[in-house]
């Protein structure tokens, strides 16, 4: 028989979800300017 672990709270998931979300839009948008600086300089 397994033992299932016990589910987190759905505030603490919906937080992880927010955090890793906003973590990959924010590396995207941080990689996109760097390039843009990068190929075209003002």
């Amino acid at each position: 028989m397994q033992v299932k672990p016990p589910e987190r709270p759905l505030a603490q998931r919906l937080l992880w979800f927010v955090a890793l979300w906003l973590g990959g839009v924010g590396t995207v948008t941080l990689i996109s300017y760097g390039l843009r600086l990068w190929i075209a300089p003002k």
